[in-house]
């Protein structure tokens, strides 16, 4: 029998940063996203809520709690539904932290967790994503040959979360005569070390008030205990890598989508012609009713496969349907809610078009986040 209730400690975690979610982050949103500026008062008290460091054994100044997908789920959809920018940017460090934690050696584990476990935020990069319209993760672009003791890594990678912030970056790369997933390796690269190149900031159509580069690799030499898991240590579990990076991507997208359909929902009870809320219209009601039924049923889907990655199963193709449906739905639902708005939905004095924006990169979003 399937069964996602949650327990006591989850539904405390999920009330608590709802709350942080519509008291902290929703009123900075827009601001946010007008200036492009990330509200660092509110990165400030969301590091406080342990949202990183949690996971992070005590010996590394963490609080040892239990890593659980279904939980970094249920926490990255409620930040997204205040909003997805800054909820990309707060989870930034476990881009670095839960790999090394995950797959790292133990020296890395020494010197990058103490990092993301201390009293303040501290910014995380990965690089995954590359400039090509074929992407595809199975057949990077960006190789890494070795050379020596070490290795040279050459490649351009796009949508890095705060590349020019962060002290080190996470670059994933092919390694020479490899193939597939399997052939996919991190590197814990500087961002000031030689051959690499950090772009001006991107400029997006959603998502303005996150920080994201394009990143450039020319015969970069990096040590061999830079590949993740250091230089004699176990093979990369890219695929698991993906499946979080998917569940956190999808969690988030049911986040915006939930965000979207709440307000068109107030606001067609609120807004009312030939004295009735237009609510109470056919057709509103309809679009209303499909916008909860796909909010619902991509929860499910995002939390099927966060369950699969808690039990310790391959979730590959699971978080893959997943992602893609939460693309798809996202961005019928944010489109919804501009159109139950009507005009009001295409000014900016109202969220709905900010959220379509940000929805709309759902479907080519790789690798920026991870439960």
């Amino acid at each position: 029998m399937v069964s996602f209730e949650l327990s006591e400690e989850q539904r405390m975690i999920r009330d608590t940063v709802a709350a942080f979610a519509r008291d902290e982050i929703r009123p900075a949103a827009r601001p946010a996203d007008e200036t492009a500026t990330m509200p660092e008062a509110v990165v400030a008290k969301s590091w406080e809520l342990g949202l990183v460091g949690g996971p992070i054994p005590a010996r590394f100044g963490g609080l040892d709690d239990q890593r659980s997908a279904v939980t970094g789920a249920i926490v990255a959809e409620e930040l997204a539904f205040g909003d997805l920018a800054i909820a990309l940017h707060v989870l930034a460090p476990r881009l670095i932290a839960y790999p090394v934690l995950e797959m790292g050696g133990e020296e890395q584990r020494k010197r990058y967790l103490p990092m993301f476990a201390g009293d303040r935020f501290v910014p995380g990069a990965a690089a995954i994503m590359e400039p090509r319209y074929d992407f595809d993760l199975g057949d990077m672009s960006t190789v890494a040959r070795r050379d020596g003791s070490g290795y040279v890594l050459d490649g351009h990678k796009c949508c890095v979360p705060l590349a020019r912030e962060a002290r080190d970056v996470l670059v994933y790369a092919a390694v020479q005569g490899a193939s597939g997933l399997d052939g996919v390796a991190g590197f814990m690269i500087a961002r000031d070390a030689p051959g690499v190149t950090i772009s001006e900031r991107e400029k997006n159509m959603g998502l303005k008030a996150l920080a994201t580069y394009e990143l450039e690799l020319k015969d970069c030499r990096i040590s061999a205990e830079a590949r993740l898991g250091g230089a004699s240590g176990n093979k990369l579990n890219f695929s698991r890598l993906m499946s979080e990076a998917r569940v956190a991507l999808g969690a988030m997208g049911v986040g915006v989508a939930r965000a979207a359909y709440e307000y068109a929902r107030d606001y067609a009870k609120e807004r009312k012609t030939f004295g009735a809320p237009i609510a109470m219209r056919q057709a509103i009601a309809f679009m209303l009713a499909e916008m909860a039924i796909e909010v619902d049923a991509s929860r499910l889907l995002v939390w099927q496969a966060a369950a699969m990655l808690d039990k310790g199963d391959d979730a590959l193709k699971q978080s893959y349907l997943a992602k893609n449906y939460v693309a798809a739905a996202a961005l019928k639902i944010t489109d919804n809610a501009v159109q139950v708005l009507g005009g009001h939905g295409y000014i900016r004095e109202h969220p709905v078009e900010m959220w379509l924006r940000n929805a709309r990169g759902f479907s080519s979003f790789e690798g920026l986040a991870t439960v």
